[in-house]
């Protein structure tokens, strides 16, 4: 539990006879397994035991991840109702010891359960037999950068026509205050804190009817930001992130299939059952999508974000096992442009990296190395963007199993602008200054949006 390995965890748990485990850490483990594997039908009556029954082996901080984990998974369901009068009930017993900021955070979460209470998110209706999404490629952000982001075609929102970037990586749908405004999205009293490269605070409002393709999602809710940055280059790239949905809506269509090939989100018209399949992915506190990989023959956890309009990048512990690469790998700097300003990263740009994840490797061109850590993504070590993604050809999400699938591509694909990736090419004779490679990279502006008090792995 304390690693956060809930693979290992869920593979244990099902192997152990129960009659072995700690009462407390049966329910528990059932608790954290059904919540980081997406099996709500699992995570919430054993989180219900667990605070009825054991409470008693619950520090304070432990009890607070219970509820919140707890209330995330009754929402989840649609039963924001029960979700606020969980939390609340829990709030009001430990609110004496807790200090502003984790005050600040519970409210938050309960105004958030509160507001949604009265409508109901995520209605789906569609006609077909399968819900059919087309979508296109399109170059953003400076030209000789050539950053990638997937746009939502036959999109609207309230009847009106919208361009909508779908970003994996996302973990709450998120649009500019501006927009907000002109598609007549209903405010909330609502408000949680934006994490992206600072911190911003943004309120909830809802969309009463989203269409994208053939599939019509009723009172369905954004996160409300200011987009504008302090920094006027910035601002001129920024407005490509206005509107972004991601996993959150992602769950409630149960099971995806995204063809880069042929340019579309496929999604059959009856979910699939849960296969005991082993899930070869979770959900970080943020609700970033994390899955086992092999990234340049070392094995780590990857975040699926096709919010990120590079290759991706890998932190600062790959750098720091790697140290020969400063070698062979091309020195470089990026500006990241996000919610709350635009940050430098220097790093390396390493050529020739394999990938493997949902058991397919393929060969990127290049990914780029940080040498330091990224504070708001710890969980991870790659963050493996669009341009990655790309070359998969076609990756399955089944959410249901939480398993991720990746299948060859059968044709070449074509790209807005007459995109082609870039073949890296590599001068050791001679090192590019810092302005020539410093250039706006549009990574994702939705990657990390968080509330601040989501909860961690627990602490035993």
């Amino acid at each position: 539990m304390n690693s956060g390995d809930w693979f290992a965890l869920d593979s244990i748990y099902n192997a152990a006879p129960k009659d072995s485990i700690m009462p407390f850490l049966e329910v528990y483990s059932r608790g954290l397994i059904g919540n980081r594997l997406n099996r709500p039908d699992i995570s919430i009556p054993a989180f219900e035991e667990l605070l009825q029954s054991h409470t008693a082996n619950l520090d304070l901080s432990n009890l607070l991840n219970s509820a919140v984990m707890l209330s995330m998974d009754l929402s989840k369901t649609g039963d924001n109702a029960k979700a606020a009068s969980v939390l609340s009930s829990v709030f009001d017993a430990t609110k004496q010891y807790l200090d502003s900021a984790a005050v600040e955070g519970m409210q938050r979460y309960i105004d958030q359960y509160m507001a949604l209470s009265v409508y109901k998110p995520y209605s789906i209706s569609f006609s077909g037999e399968e819900v059919t999404v087309p979508f296109r490629i399109k170059q953003v952000g400076k030209y000789e950068r050539e950053a990638l982001l997937m746009y939502l075609d036959d999109c609207g929102i309230n009847g009106t026509e919208a361009d909508i970037v779908f970003d994996t990586g996302a973990g709450v749908n998120i649009i500019s205050d501006s927009l907000a405004r002109a598609y007549n999205l209903i405010p909330l009293d609502a408000y949680n804190n934006v994490m992206g490269i600072g911190r911003q605070k943004g309120h909830y409002a809802i969309a009463k009817e989203l269409k994208l393709g053939n599939v019509v999602i009723r009172d369905v809710p954004f996160l409300v930001v200011n987009m504008t940055l302090d920094n006027e280059e910035a601002n001129m790239y920024i407005d490509c992130y206005s509107i972004v949905v991601g996993s959150e809506l992602m769950l409630q269509l149960k099971d995806m299939t995204v063809d880069f090939t042929r340019r579309k989100i496929t999604v059959p018209s009856t979910a699939p059952e849960r296969s005991g399949t082993p899930a070869n992915m979770f959900f970080s506190p943020q609700m970033n999508l994390l899955t086992q990989g092999i990234i340049h023959n070392d094995a780590m956890l990857v975040c699926i974000d096709t919010g990120d309009a590079s290759y991706g990048s890998l932190n600062g512990d790959f750098f720091n096992r790697n140290k020969g690469l400063s070698t062979y790998a091309q020195p470089d700097t990026i500006r990241t442009a996000g919610i709350g300003g635009v940050k430098i990263t220097e790093g390396y740009r390493l050529p020739d990296v394999s990938a493997t994840i949902g058991g397919r490797t393929v060969s990127l061109p290049q990914i780029f190395v940080s040498s330091g850590l990224n504070a708001i993504a710890t969980e991870y070590e790659c963050n493996l963007g669009l341009k990655s993604l790309m070359q998969f050809g076609k990756i399955r999400f089944n959410l249901v199993d939480f398993t991720i699938e990746t299948l060859p591509s059968e044709i070449l694909f074509d790209v807005e602008n007459k995109y082609k990736p870039p073949v890296f090419r590599f001068m050791p004779d001679k090192k590019p200054t810092l302005w020539q490679s410093i250039g706006l990279v549009a990574l994702s502006v939705a990657n990390g949006l968080c509330n601040v008090n989501a909860p961690s792995a627990p602490d035993l």
